[in-house]
């Protein structure tokens, strides 16, 4: 199966379906209250729940999906399609005024809810809204059955084949899905993807993958599904054929992983930096000979990462470690893992070099959400931590002369949902702007910026506050932090310290901090802070689905106290 010569994410699965043994297990979740699906059933019922959506909306209309990770998600993006609808995937830890929003903008004509939890957050808005004709739901609602269809209660019906459609009338140039950006900066955008955008991503992670997936892989699944990068996540698993797990939940991420022992996992920066924080926390309490080991295994992992040759003796260790520390270590994560993926953001080289070094191969990528969402990944053969990778096939990256990373090419998104004026300052003849600054090394990416997100000295100094937050959340007092600063004589910080380091004293802290400055610059050391006993989270609004922080929204809460360092 070539993925360049596919035209649609449909028939993607449905030729990938025919290769597969129909009655073997597709997707599972985690979750023991909800049910697994085989090929066949996934193919079943995408053709049962399209013919419902097809009853209601004409092609190009848009299906609004509520759910939390489980398999009926794919089974409806897919049956969307398949309608030749548009589907709109939206958070579940979004309030009710981001719903709003987003069902204002986009009117679509069905819903498609998990269960009354969700459902309950925008029954409000739908007691005013007309644009919603039907809602579907995978368990029951308390609803009026008039225009509401349970996803147990679909049948294919007389009028339904159950084989796969002979044609399909979707072109890689039509829109696949509506994704709306998490808002770091105030109301969403809804970023219009093609089924060539999406299937340019597959393509690419492909080749990125090919050394490590085969039919039986098994991915893990916790990443928001309506968030892009786990969106186009989804198609790859369909590429590979792989066997697909729905984690329950981030608090019992690692328990998961024992249950399910994926082979690969895609995860935000910010789970890296904690799984870093843990394992190195561990580390630091070993003595003896363990201590000694764990010295070694570092030493010579970040030999190999440097592609410095090996002595006999390195080799000869390495073995050891292999066998005695990095086996033990993999173990803790269900001891398959071929790979953890990261994306979303930035990347901290000092963690991105720990854990290659310990033997869980991390390979960091690049992209946004207007680019479906994927530019850049480095290889697993050859994988260089300070940079986002080379570009993926048919991606164009030039670099602008101000540094700004601009990207053309089929995965670039058609535009943005009803808003010509946000779209025209990003696209100028086909190069997306993408508002982070980087260089080309060797053909590999590297950012070194973001360009909106940058402070300014009133020396004239430029200076990346997110470097300077990666430096401090990485050592073990920390969880998070703000750094503020902009046209300022020096720079202060937000600090939310870890729980089991709630109750240090504020000298054992001001060390740390002392610590932390000397790995950077004049301009860039933090003279002053305040701890913040609120922790930053999506249900307070101070972070995104994916654990990016708002700066904007943290800055204007905490403005005063920020201030009263000055």
């Amino acid at each position: 199966m070539k993925v360049s010569e596919i035209n649609n994410l449909l028939e993607l699965f449905f030729e990938r379906y025919k290769l597969q043994d129909k009655n073997s297990v597709f997707l599972t979740p985690l979750n023991n209250n909800q049910k697994s699906f085989t090929w066949e059933e996934t193919k079943n019922n995408i053709l049962k729940l399209s013919k419902e959506i097809s009853d209601i909306n004409q092609k190009g209309d848009r299906c609004l999906l509520i759910s939390e990770n489980r398999p009926e998600w794919m089974i409806s993006d897919l049956s969307i399609m398949l309608s030749g609808s548009i589907t709109v995937p939206a958070y579940t830890t979004y309030v009710e005024k981001d719903y709003e929003y987003i069902i204002n903008d986009c009117q679509p004509k069905v819903l498609i809810v998990s269960n009354q939890d969700q459902f309950s957050k925008i029954e409000n808005i739908l007691k005013n809204n007309t644009s919603i004709k039907k809602i579907i739901s995978f368990e029951d609602l308390k609803i009026d059955k008039d225009k509401y269809l349970n996803f147990k209660n679909l049948n294919l019906g007389n009028n339904v084949s159950n084989s796969p459609p002979s044609k399909i009338d979707i072109t890689r140039k039509d829109p696949a899905c509506i994704i709306y950006t998490s808002g770091t900066q105030g109301n969403p955008k809804g970023v219009i993807l093609s089924h060539g955008g999406v299937l340019n991503n597959c393509e690419g992670a492909m080749e990125i993958l090919e050394p490590i997936v085969s039919k039986n892989s098994r991915f893990l699944t916790w990443l928001p599904l309506s968030h892009s990068y786990e969106h186009a996540v989804q198609f790859v698993q369909i590429c590979v054929g792989a066997k697909v797990f729905y984690a329950e939940s981030i608090e019992k991420l690692i328990k998961n992983m024992n249950d399910c022992k994926p082979h690969i996992m895609t995860a935000v920066p910010r789970f890296y930096q904690n799984l870093y924080q843990k394992i190195n926390s561990a580390f630091n309490k070993a003595t003896g000979l363990k201590k000694k080991l764990i010295s070694k295994m570092l030493q010579i992992g970040k030999k190999k990462i440097n592609k410095q040759p090996l002595s006999l003796m390195d080799n000869f260790f390495d073995f050891i470690l292999e066998t005695v520390v990095r086996r033990k270590i993999k173990s803790q994560f269900g001891g398959n893992l071929k790979a953890f993926v990261s994306g979303g953001g930035p990347l901290d080289k000092d963690v991105g070099i720990f854990l290659n070094a310990i033997g869980l191969p991390t390979l960091q990528g690049y992209g946004l959400t207007e680019t479906s969402p994927v530019v850049s990944c480095n290889p697993f053969h050859d994988i260089r931590v300070e940079t986002v990778g080379p570009p993926f096939r048919g991606n164009e990256v030039k670099i602008a002369q101000d540094g700004e990373i601009l990207v053309k090419g089929e995965n670039v998104m058609l535009g943005y949902w009803n808003n010509k004026e946000e779209t025209d300052k990003v696209l100028k003849d086909g190069w997306l702007h993408t508002g982070d600054i980087g260089l080309l090394e060797n053909d590999y990416l590297k950012i070194t910026d973001r360009k909106k997100d940058i402070l300014v000295t009133p020396g004239g100094d430029n200076i990346s506050p997110l470097k300077i937050e990666n430096e401090l959340v990485n050592s073990e007092l920390i969880d998070q932090a703000i750094v503020y600063g902009d046209n300022k004589p020096y720079l202060v910080s937000m600090l939310v310290l870890s729980e089991e380091k709630k109750n240090i004293n504020e000298e054992e802290i001001q060390k740390e901090i002392e610590k932390i400055n000397k790995n950077l610059t004049k301009v860039e050391k933090i003279k002053k802070f305040f701890i913040s006993e609120e922790k930053f989270s999506i249900e307070n609004g101070m972070q995104t689905p994916t654990m990016k922080l708002k700066r904007y929204k943290i800055i204007k809460k905490f403005k005063n106290k920020f201030e009263s360092l000055y």
